[in-house]
């Protein structure tokens, strides 16, 4: 406790006593110092750690920076509206110093002068945290993908729109937003057609939305194009060196994308922990996942963890020629070209890899697209993105002993006591994300549903959804 109550005083600018302070001001830092060891005293017999208070600065100045750089220069809201989503995570970060460099387009927080951190954009890569050292993005600018004047999916065209179903949908995002609920973007595909799409807060239908953890059902998409074409076994280990001659080494690619690994990662969002200590403070969002030990044997036991989900970016980036420049290559051949995404960008960490467990920025038509390639069995505007069998395999429960619910980075309807939509068809499957974002796949009704907005407590999506296939059957 000594330690984190000297942190905290050196932030509030409270040091030994000054002797040629007068006796006023001396009292007064010595009360202030007194109220401080008691907060922490508190604090700490609640349950706080010194690491905990110690690690804040730098983990609110790192997701600071970070998600304002890419909030501001990647989604294109306004910094009003950027700063008011990150306070929404913590009170803490309303405490935040932050510096907008709108030419360079870089980002500069701290918390209380401490932790002082930048983020940068670059064209086409998105927003990471600045490491020294680590120059890979600077090299890797990209021009936009390709924008088409034909029909959606491949194009920007609808020509779809039911009027019935988009008076619903306006209404459904007005009342979300009455609600407080602050949905975004609500869309629905049926029978391949757009038939309503509604936006608010500041999005259209060219605005790059994050859709946090639904990164990683795409990520397992590009790692089922890499198995498409020969590239990938999951019975095979993905083939780390550094996990030869440990529990680590049984791990398979299929345990990594079931997220049955085994590995000793807590899905937590405190100072401190697994997840923001990857996210936030590490260069290599991958590197820190690699290093976890294992805690169970291998297809036994389900952990919901992005460091798996970024296991399985770094398999991609070492099959994909092990460069940034390089798997971004592949990405935009084998998966952004073929399935038309226009307005959608996956950023990597400093160290050059996609981190696949968080950062995609997309339009809800890209997601829409995303979506509909699944629902079409892995084919859209006529190319083959993943084979049918990867499909049917990423919609199949995991043969975990605790929880079943859950394919290759996919949320399931089935495979558990109770369906995790009651009121939706058992086949129903999604990718699903931090703050309520989701691309919902219903193959018995051939539709697909996407919302996304910055919602911090439960949205109503089993409710909402079943009232949109009842409306269109």
């Amino acid at each position: 406790m000594a330690l984190a109550a000297a942190t905290f005083c050196a932030i509030l600018g409270i040091r030994n006593a000054d002797h040629t302070a007068s006796p006023g001001d001396r009292m007064k830092k010595i009360i202030a110092t007194a109220i401080i060891v008691f907060a922490l005293a508190f604090a700490f017999a609640s349950g706080i750690t010194p690491g905990y208070v110690v690690s804040a600065p730098g983990v609110a100045a790192g997701i600071g920076a970070k998600l304002l750089c890419s909030s501001r220069y990647v989604s294109g809201l306004s910094a009003e509206q950027s700063f008011d989503d990150l306070t929404q995570y913590s009170s803490l970060l309303q405490y935040l110093d932050v510096d907008y460099d709108e030419s360079d387009k870089v980002v500069t927080t701290s918390l209380f002068g401490l932790g002082r951190t930048t983020a940068s954009y670059y064209p086409g890569v998105g927003c990471y945290t600045d490491y020294e050292g680590f120059e890979a993005r600077a090299s890797a600018n990209l021009q936009p993908m390709p924008v088409f004047n034909s029909r959606w999916p491949h194009g920007t065209r609808v020509e779809t729109i039911d009027a019935g179903m988009q008076r619903q949908l306006s209404a459904m995002v007005s009342q979300d937003n009455g609600e407080g609920l602050n949905t975004r973007a609500l869309l629905v595909v049926k029978d391949g057609n757009i038939v309503a799409e509604a936006y608010a807060q500041g999005a259209g239908p060219e605005t790059p939305l994050l859709g946090w953890s639904m990164a990683k059902s795409l990520m397992s998409v590009m790692l089922g194009n890499l198995a498409w074409r020969g590239l990938l076994d999951v019975d095979e280990a993905p083939g780390f060196e550094s996990w030869a001659g440990d529990e680590r080494a049984d791990i398979r690619i299929r345990d990594l994308l079931t997220m049955t690994d085994g590995l000793d990662f807590a899905e937590v969002y405190d100072p401190g922990s697994d997840a923001t200590r990857m996210l936030f403070t590490e260069a290599s969002a991958s590197g820190y996942a690699l290093g976890r030990p294992a805690l169970h044997a291998p297809g036994t036991q389900f952990n919901y963890s992005s460091g798996t989900a970024n296991i399985l970016s770094r398999v991609y980036f070492n099959r994909t020629g092990g460069t940034l420049t390089s798997s971004l290559a592949d990405y935009r051949q084998h998966i952004a070209g073929p399935m038309s995404f226009q307005h959608t960008v996956f950023e990597p960490d400093a160290r050059g890899v996609l981190v696949g467990s968080s950062y995609l920025y997309a339009s809800a038509r890209d997601w829409a697209r995303l979506g509909q390639m699944m629902l079409q069995g892995g084919v859209l505007n006529g190319q083959r993105i993943v084979s049918e069998d990867w499909v049917e395999q990423s919609t199949q429960p995991n043969d975990s002993r605790n929880q079943k619910d859950y394919g290759y980075q996919w949320w399931l309807n089935t495979g558990e006591s109770s369906p995790r939509w009651p009121d939706l068809p058992a086949d129903a499957y999604a990718a699903q994300g931090n703050r309520q974002q989701s691309v919902t796949v219903i193959p018995s009704e051939n539709m697909v549903i996407v919302r996304l907005g910055w919602t911090s407590g439960r949205y109503p999506a089993n409710e909402r959804f079943a009232q949109i296939v009842a409306a269109l059957r």
